[in-house]
């Protein structure tokens, strides 16, 4: 079995417990990880938070910051194949998804690399005039980063690339389902040559791990991806801290076909929406909602697709489809699209467990035309679509907007006008057109309603980890007068 540790203080260390992580294609034990507890929180905070004020950290340049960042960046390039490996034996994400998102991981570290010295202050135009104003933004303090197990490098590297040009500290939590690639990329982060403590990476169960971090009273800032529930209990732990807070909280994304659109093209970006990472990505387009005169021909090419994809072990590449992460996730599944077909809906091709080992589930279409189905509403996080039809733009809209969430959407016309109305009125932080899932270190990303706020991606990133300072001087040379002399 393979063996694990945290990473604390510029150390590598077992932590007070261990814990097996199951392989998803077997079932079967593979690795041994460490399970931080309260201690080994308490005593990765304490080390980001010396790092941030004593040390070599807070006395390098922006500049010099940005050449660890771009040395980090490197050394995830020269190590893509190796994290990708493991990020597939220890969540089931396909290794030709993990080797091409990895990949272009160190993209999102080279960008801001070049923008930590871009972080800039301002000389204000004061109405006084023996003032002189100028602001400058300084970090926000010790981040504390909560990465789930899909995609966990590139979610990783939204929050420790911009926390780390802002010149802030982190402890890392890694989920603690599937967490041997983050935790092997703590390496890559000692070998870089951070000064110790300036980045920490566990992983941990619930209260003794996750909520010890998020509660701590030397946390600034939580960054967080995951699910709405777990939000609302850091959004009411930050009450203990003040700590401010960014959440990332996945989607029930729309994703609308006009019959003006090119079908092909939409019914392939459709299948990549939902069934690409087993559906388990936060941007799935798992709503399809199709003109009514489109429908039968969407339905008959999505079905083809689905019922030829690949479903096999995830290290092959020939393999499409993998299992999923977790057996209670494919429960959960299971479980949703029963009720939603006990609800009316109508299963169009998948929705059985199939024989053998490993948390497989097959790519599943239901089509809910004219039923209340619970699939409509709730986060499968799994290969699932739900199909809807409608018979005009405005009626599209409203159901696009009916939804707790507003993480993404996607819309397929040839209409120009018609895209830029629908993009308007969708309320989701992101909106694809004619195309769907594609990210860049240079765009904002985040979402509206239950889906969270604060954005990753782009300078307002940076930012968003920094506070401002504002320092007056005062340029006359006369003596201030004494306050409690009348004049």
């Amino acid at each position: 079995m393979r063996s694990f540790q945290s990473y604390i203080d510029g150390a590598f260390t077992d932590g007070e417990a261990r814990f097996e992580s199951l392989d998803p294609a077997t079932g079967a034990p593979w690795a041994e990880m460490p399970e931080a507890r309260e201690g080994d929180v308490d005593r990765a905070v304490r080390a980001a938070d010396r790092a941030l004020w004593e040390g070599e950290w807070p006395r390098l340049t922006p500049s010099a910051r940005g050449k660890l960042l771009y040395r980090l960046a490197d050394l995830v390039a020269e190590n893509a194949q190796v994290l990708a490996e493991l990020e597939t034996r220890d969540t089931g994400k396909i290794i030709r998804e993990t080797s091409a998102q990895i990949a272009y991981v160190a993209d999102y570290y080279r960008y801001y690399a070049g923008l930590a010295d871009k972080i800039e202050g301002a000389v204000l135009p004061i109405d006084k005039p023996d003032m002189e104003v100028w602001t400058r933004r300084e970090p926000v303090g010790v981040v504390a980063a909560i990465v789930p197990w899909n995609s966990q490098l590139f979610l990783a590297a939204v929050k420790l690339g911009p926390a780390l040009a802002a010149g802030c500290t982190l402890v890392v939590k890694a989920s603690e389902d599937g967490p041997a690639p983050l935790l092997e990329f703590a390496r890559l982060v000692h070998e870089a040559g951070f000064p110790p403590g300036v980045v920490n990476i566990l992983t941990g169960f619930g209260p003794a791990c996750g909520s010890a971090l998020t509660r701590h009273p030397l946390v600034a800032h939580v960054a967080f991806t995951g699910g709405p529930e777990t939000a609302r209990h850091i959004v009411r732990g930050s009450a203990e801290n003040l700590a401010s807070t960014s959440l990332e909280l996945g989607g029930k994304s729309p994703f609308l076909v006009f019959a003006d659109a090119d079908l092909e093209s939409a019914a392939n970006a459709q299948v990549a929406a939902i069934f690409a990472a087993t559906g388990q990505s936060c941007v799935a387009g798992s709503r399809l909602l199709v003109e009514r005169a489109a429908k039968e021909r969407m339905l008959a090419l999505l079905s083809e697709k689905a019922e030829r994809v690949a479903i096999g072990a995830p290290l092959d590449r020939a393999t499409e489809v993998g299992p999923l992460c977790t057996r209670r996730q494919r429960e959960h599944i299971q479980g949703l699209v029963d009720r939603s077909l006990q609800a009316g809906a109508t299963l169009v091709t998948g929705g059985q467990v199939p024989e053998g080992a490993g948390w497989f589930y097959p790519p599943t279409i239901l089509d809910c035309d004219g039923a209340a189905s619970p699939s409509l509403a709730e986060e499968f996080f799994g290969p699932v679509l739900s199909v809807v039809s409608f018979d005009s733009e405005a009626e599209a809209i409203r159901l696009a907007n009916d939804t707790a969430f507003g993480l993404a959407a996607g819309i397929f016309t040839t209409s120009l006008t018609r895209a830029h109305r629908v993009s308007r009125a969708i309320r989701s932080g992101v909106v694809w057109i004619n195309t769907y899932r594609a990210v860049s270190p240079i765009a904002p990303f985040g979402g509206f309603k239950r889906s969270g706020h604060g954005r990753e991606g782009g300078l307002a990133a940076a930012l968003d980890y920094t506070r401002t300072k504002t320092v007056w001087l005062r340029t006359s040379d006369d003596p201030i007068p004494d306050p409690f002399v009348m004049r």
